[in-house]
């Protein structure tokens, strides 16, 4: 709550200078998410599987996200301020200082070319992989998809970025702390790389590719981590859109090469201007433990399949529902089946 009650003072004294120089602009936003999940495995602790890090808690209500961001930005300079609590800090989070565990955004950019969108931001910021993010509303599905739990949702570096004059083409390069880290982990000293290439082709379809090449162990274990995520997305404001995406990981682990492979399909049909229903088929391998950390004899190999309805309440307000079934290869659930279910609904607001 102090941490709240911070950001609160901080944005009231933005305010008041921003009244004196009407030039600049300045945008406050808040965002709260609340859940109730029942998982049909029963965990006796509330907590659901460990490859989940969102809507966590099973049989109980509990927040996800709680976000409070404060935004500047006039034609050189821009900055982003976001403090949070929730499930997702609680858990994306757990390996960060205390201080790191509130903090969503925080980060200083400017611009460095008066001719061109050319970019320079640095400090915490939203992940260059994947098109899913920690704001539930802003994603299609209200759980999040394996390859989206257990890639970056938040990363800490530098971020060079370009955007073409017809804002179709953006590109961006990025110096990083590691593979979601504020704090750089100790005995680990190399640098990690990241690329992100974001392509409309038209007015509804987008072409993504985005990779990250670093180490996510200490030095003297020599690992090296190569990860690829590629999405094709149409969005319009016709009745269906479509979400095409594969992850893709390699891992040197001494002479070894182990992989992950991760491809996803999401359907989206609005059945009118407030009621959407969506589906989501996934696939997560990853036979070696490169990410995923199973002590079945396959490793982590689990099919998943989601539908669910979002209602929009009003145009701040969303109620969403969803059913989720994950089928698995060897039994990781701790029961006497290889699969599992979970109910999810959720109500979020945007203000």
């Amino acid at each position: 709550m102090r941490y709240f009650i911070l950001i609160s003072l901080l944005i009231t004294n933005i305010n008041v200078w921003a009244q004196k120089d009407s030039s600049k602009s300045i945008e406050f936003t808040g965002y709260v998410d609340v859940y109730y999940a029942y998982d049909f495995t029963k965990p006796q602790n509330h907590e659901m599987a460990s490859f989940l890090y969102n809507y966590k808690r099973s049989n109980e209500v509990n927040i996800n996200l709680a976000l409070l961001k404060a935004s500047f930005s006039d034609s050189k300079v821009r900055a982003n301020m976001a403090l949070m609590v929730g499930n997702y800090a609680q858990y994306n989070l757990a390996s960060e200082p205390t201080w790191a565990q509130f903090v969503n955004e925080a980060n200083i950019g400017f611009r460095l070319s008066n001719k061109h969108n050319l970019w320079l931001d640095a400090g915490v910021l939203p992940s260059h992989i994947g098109f899913e993010s920690a704001v539930g509303a802003d994603c299609p599905t209200l759980t999040r998809s394996i390859s989206a739990e257990n890639s970056p949702y938040f990363e800490t570096g530098a971020k060079l970025t370009y955007t073409n004059k017809s804002e179709k083409m953006f590109l961006s390069l990025l110096y990083l702390n590691g593979w979601q880290q504020i704090t750089k982990p100790d005995f680990i000293n190399q640098p990690s790389f990241g690329l992100q290439f974001n392509y409309k082709i038209n007015k509804s379809l987008t072409f993504n590719y985005s990779n990250f090449a670093g180490t996510t162990a200490p030095d003297s274990l020599n690992q090296f981590r190569f990860y690829h995520h590629v999405f094709l997305q149409l969005i319009n404001d016709k009745k269906l859109n479509f979400t095409l995406g594969c992850d893709v990981g390699s891992q040197k682990n001494g002479k070894q090469n182990i992989w992950i492979f991760s491809p996803l399909a999401i359907a989206q049909y609005k059945l009118n201007k407030k009621v959407n229903l969506t589906t989501r088929v996934e696939y997560y391998q990853d036979k070696n433990q490169m990410i995923i950390s199973s002590t079945s004899p396959n490793g982590f190999n689990v099919l998943g399949a989601s539908i669910n309805i979002d209602k929009k309440i009003t145009s701040k307000l969303l109620w969403r529902l969803e059913g989720k079934q994950y089928w698995s290869k060897d039994n990781i659930w701790g029961t006497s089946q290889n699969q599992n279910t979970i109910i999810t609904t959720s109500l979020s607001m945007k203000f």
